[in-house]
């Protein structure tokens, strides 16, 4: 059931990856506003997890979940009055109240694991990551079949009935754990402001699942203008990105289990940085002056390698998102509403700030391929703090061996 509502709430929060391709012809907007308008649902679904991980650590998450989508369902119903881009972000700040779903759908399902289930189990919930490719479906078949002004509130009606059957048939949380601050001491925001652990987990987030929801929102009409692909086409390419990525995070969650979320963590990000290497590449051509004749190269990724990279790139990004939730519930088992709202929000911050800075570059650059250059720059920034951080915890552990074993004097 939390799985169902995640993927509910996620596919409201990337609607406007579908509405950009209508939009960004009929209010000419360039590639700056299009990250302006990526952005407004993803800021406040990001700013909000962090209150509603506290809130989750407090009171039940059930009701916390159902009262959440209830506030984004009159949101929808407004969608088809909007007119202006100013309209459409201030109403995409409250369609973003649905990103807060993955924070209180995690604090409710931990309670009803074992701790070295969790893993698989955040995993599976994370599957709900789908309703992204659900959107990317189902959008087009209705602005085809309707009109661009049935999405919101066909949206609004199913999320409203999910609601209900969520409230309906998901179970409260153990009775043992209806009082989660009993005997489990609670993180204030100072703690966690002042943990660099937390702020490393978050890193990680940030491009596990911030450049995840970035390329949700870019791809389409990356296809359409590097590629020329129809919007179809393009739906269709995405919409393999999304449903690939989202469906094998309950394995990452297995293999974070059975191998450690570190260990997997590590893997995924140097895939993503071979990948992102070549798609950073620029289409490119170059003359060879040779001794006899001259040789004309051109250089580029076509639509089909590009899709390919993407794949790969998707899959990893999925195993990382898995990880990453099982190494912060290692250390944080009981505060996974306060610590994984946290990082969540720093992650899902990804998803607003990345297109931003996707649109920016691309108008001062004039290079579609610049958006993955960002991304590579990203990567190589977290893979340096991991490597420091992983050195760092290994001087510890032999610290405290040596210490265990009178090979160095507690006085010194």
């Amino acid at each position: 059931m939390a799985t169902l509502a995640f993927g509910a709430n996620f596919a409201v929060w990337i609607l406007y990856a579908v509405l950009a391709l209508e939009l960004s012809s009929r209010l000419d907007l360039s590639a700056a506003d299009l990250g302006l308008f990526f952005a407004s649902p993803m800021l406040t679904g990001a700013l909000l997890r962090l209150p509603a991980g506290f809130l989750a650590d407090r009171y039940n998450p059930k009701y916390l979940f159902v009262i959440q989508m209830l506030l984004v369902v009159p949101a929808l119903f407004f969608l088809p009055y909007m007119e202006t881009l100013t309209g459409y972000m201030l109403l995409g700040l409250w369609i973003g109240v649905s990103g807060t779903s993955f924070t209180l759908g995690i604090s409710y399902i931990t309670d009803w694991y074992e701790r070295n289930r969790q893993g698989t189990i955040m995993g599976v919930f994370g599957v709900g990551n789908a309703g992204a490719a659900l959107t990317l479906a189902i959008v087009p078949y209705i602005v085809e079949s309707l009109s661009w002004k049935a999405i919101g509130p066909i949206y609004g009606t199913g999320l409203l009935f999910v609601a209900l059957i969520f409230l309906w048939l998901a179970p409260s949380r153990p009775k043992q754990l209806e009082k989660p601050h009993v005997g489990a001491p609670i993180l204030g925001l100072r703690a966690i402001l002042g943990s660099i652990q937390i702020w490393r987990f978050s890193l990680y987030y940030y491009f596990v699942f911030g450049s995840f929801l970035a390329l949700i929102l870019w791809l389409p009409q990356y296809y359409v203008n590097a590629y020329d692909l129809s919007i179809k086409e393009a739906m269709a390419f995405s919409l393999f990105f999304a449903a690939t990525s989202s469906m094998v995070r309950a394995l990452g969650g297995w293999f974070a289990d059975r191998y450690g979320g570190r260990t997997v963590n590590w893997t995924v990000f140097w895939v993503c940085l071979v990948c992102l290497f070549f798609l950073s590449y620029p289409p490119t051509r170059m003359t060879i002056f040779g001794v006899n004749n001259d040789v004309d190269l051109n250089i580029h990724v076509g639509v089909w390698v590009f899709t390919a990279l993407i794949f790969v790139i998707g899959v990893a990004q999925g195993f990382g998102r898995a990880s990453v939730f099982k190494i912060i519930n290692d250390y944080y088992p009981r505060q996974m509403g306060a610590v994984g709202g946290f990082v969540a929000a720093l992650g899902a911050l990804g998803g607003c700030t990345l297109p931003l800075a996707f649109g920016i570059a691309v108008d001062i650059v004039g290079i579609h391929s610049v958006c993955f250059m960002l991304l590579y720059g990203v990567l190589a920034l977290c893979m340096i703090v991991m490597h420091f951080a992983n050195k760092a915890d290994r001087f510890e552990r032999r610290l405290r061996s040596a210490q265990e074993h009178n090979f160095l004097d507690d006085h010194y």
